[in-house]
């Protein structure tokens, strides 16, 4: 299955086996999951969510510091 992550500093579709978490395939996509938060349909997804078809997720990366 094809995951597609948009969003302003992310643009890129990974393959994926189906049953994999959010995590696991932020992390094949090169994008550290502790740096972004994940959502579709305006609603938030925790990144233990299973995927189980083709989806379009869009990553919103979350900025700290000081």
């Amino acid at each position: 299955m094809h995951v597609t992550f948009h969003g302003r500093d992310h643009n890129c579709t990974v393959e994926i086996a189906d049953g994999q978490t959010i995590r696991k395939t932020l992390e094949k996509a090169g994008i550290l999951p502790s740096t972004v938060v994940v959502s579709f349909d305006d609603r938030i997804l925790p990144h233990n969510t299973v995927l189980n078809g083709d989806v379009r997720l869009l990553v919103t990366t979350v900025s700290s510091g000081g």
